[in-house]
């Protein structure tokens, strides 16, 4: 057994209210919102909810939920 597939077998799944940085798709099935409004949510740069990985925007699920908390209506 190589390394490679062994770390396939051993890696576990990170539930998502678990995770500190969310993909726009894991975010949408987090919150229950579009992933067009969570980019548009995510654009404002006074919200601090997106953290780019690479080329990958990450939402902070932390920062998500206290804007969440905070806003009215979306």
């Amino acid at each position: 057994m190589n390394e490679e597939s062994y770390i396939m077998r051993t890696k576990k799944e990170v539930p998502i209210w678990e995770k500190a940085l969310l993909t726009l798709n894991e975010a949408s099935a987090y919150t229950g919102i579009g992933i067009n409004r969570l980019r548009i949510i995510a654009s404002h740069p006074h919200n601090n909810l997106v953290i780019w990985v690479g080329s990958k925007r990450m939402i902070k699920r932390k920062k998500l939920e206290e804007y969440l908390d905070k806003t009215y209506s979306i």
